[in-house]
């Protein structure tokens, strides 16, 4: 018998002293105006105006107009209560001209955006974190390599410098980049992201070129802002089987290999997992990994911020029946999982999300818990949590308790974390609003604050009134009752 048999969890919960409070949102989902002050077109400009790629045809030229209405959005932050608002900055708008060669001229007017916006979060009592890449990569660098191509890596620190150079001086923390994992094998491995291109060699070329982006990124933020706290934001998995076999554990391994260590390893110890490079190396011989990088990789990291929003359950394909490929991650004749066509994604039984992810809050505490017994001291913040459901607007409201649920269970795991001795100092719910989900265009919602993209007038959910209540009280109350 354990002791939470005989003492039950207190029906109020509180956080740490320091906890900070945020939502989450990211420049081409959020801004609009992409043709404003001199931005250029990104690789998700060309991608949802290419017939077929994004439900509805939809794009994000307008989504939630949050360039023209920061202000209006910021004073609903500060009503919630928010202590911290994590947005992305749109690379085109700061080096619209940047070519393979040379990043070109700094565009005033795409700084002056967000050095307004930084200022209006300081005015409001709101601690901003800036995210330096959120997948708008520019298009002319995608026309000579993107990702697959060194440049871009040298391009992005030029362009992280600039950014920490004119912000660094008020914004406390940088996030170099947000879910590496999805913009290599969702970009170029099975191509339901932009670019939309299918080439799993290209797709670990990528790897290895984003992991090179964060560490020379991390660098070059450090010289222009010496003050300023540097971070990574990982999708990281809980990957298990229900199976018993040999096989089932090793497409665990497999899978945790591709989707987790392939990024930590390098940049939290300096190397990569032997055992991702024996796997794919009938993919690609890896020679793209230069002399020396890896020492540029392993940048001091003063956060990890973690991204989690349902598990990951695998088996070993028995070459019975089609290949089981409910891994949450869209519609593709070609898989992002490179050298892993026995590994299978089974459909699970249970609550699912609008995304049609199963829910199971528990993986976030896993993932939390072994990340701090296999890097103890590293500080770990949630960057991205929430769900998307099909809310209904009716006579002003939106009544979203599937919503409050799923939050209420995943703040849970948070504290389950923090009580096992996880150092994790921070929550982001994704997301602020309602916003252009990349290829599902805006057929899914999952903000706390409702958009009408016909009027673009905001409504606070009822999940917004929820999250306030917590944020408030610094504690985590009973779940209610539905």
């Amino acid at each position: 018998m354990t002791s939470s048999d005989t003492h039950p969890a207190p029906a109020t919960r509180a956080f740490p002293p320091g906890f900070a409070w945020g939502t989450a949102t990211a420049a081409y989902q959020v801004e609009g105006a992409v043709a404003e002050d001199g931005r250029t077109p990104s690789i998700w400009d060309t991608f949802s105006h290419t017939p077929g790629r994004v439900t509805g045809g939809d794009t994000g030229d307008v989504a939630d107009d949050h360039y023209h209405r920061f202000r209006e959005d910021i004073a609903i932050m500060k009503d919630l209560g928010l202590t911290s608002y994590r947005f992305s900055v749109a690379w085109p708008r700061i080096t619209p001209d940047v070519t393979p060669q040379t990043t070109g001229p700094v565009n005033a007017a795409g700084v002056a955006f967000y050095s307004t916006l930084v200022d209006e979060l300081l005015a409001a009592g709101i601690e901003p974190a800036v995210t330096l890449y959120h997948w708008d990569l520019p298009q002319a660098l995608e026309d000579a390599g993107g990702w697959a191509s060194r440049a871009t890596a040298e391009r992005f620190a030029e362009y992280a410098g600039v950014v920490a150079g004119a912000l660094g001086d008020r914004v406390r923390t940088f996030i170099t980049l947000n879910e590496p994992w999805c913009s290599a094998y969702l970009g170029y491995a099975s191509g339901v992201h932009a670019p939309g291109r299918t080439e799993p060699a290209a797709a670990l070329a990528a790897v290895h070129h984003l992991n090179l982006a964060h560490g020379l990124g991390a660098a070059a933020v450090r010289r222009a802002a010496p003050g300023a706290r540097v971070a990574l934001t990982l999708n990281l998995a809980w990957v298990r089987t229900e199976g018993g076999g040999d096989a089932d554990a090793d497409a665990v391994r497999r899978v945790d290999g591709l989707q987790n260590r392939v990024f930590l390893d390098p940049v939290l110890t300096g190397r990569y997992p032997a055992d991702v490079l024996a796997d794919t190396a009938s993919v690609t011989d890896w020679s793209f990994v230069r002399p020396g990088d890896l020492e540029l990789v392993q940048q001091p990291l003063d956060a990890l911020g973690v991204n989690y929003y349902s598990p990951t359950v695998v088996r070993a394909h028995d070459g019975s029946g089609p290949r089981a490929r409910a891994d949450g991650h869209g519609d593709s004749e070609h898989s992002p999982w490179i050298a892993a066509a026995d590994v299978e994604f089974p459909e699970l039984p249970g609550p699912r999300t609008d995304m049609g992810w199963s829910i199971d809050a528990r993986g976030l505490r896993e993932l939390l818990v072994r990340l701090h017994t296999e890097h103890p001291g590293l500080e770990l913040v949630v960057t991205e949590n929430g769900a998307a459901y099909p809310d209904v607007l009716v006579d002003g409201a939106v009544h979203d308790a599937d919503r409050i649920a799923y939050l209420h269970d995943h703040l849970g795991a948070v504290l389950d974390a923090v009580e096992a001795g996880a150092p994790v100092t921070g929550y982001y719910l994704w997301s602020f609003l309602d916003n252009f989900e990349w290829a599902y265009g805006f057929s899914k919602r999952f903000g706390v604050v409702h958009v009408d993209y016909a009027t673009q007038v905001r409504t606070p959910k009822d999940s917004a009134a929820w999250y306030a209540g917590v944020i408030a009280a610094h504690a985590l109350g009973a779940p209610q009752a539905r």
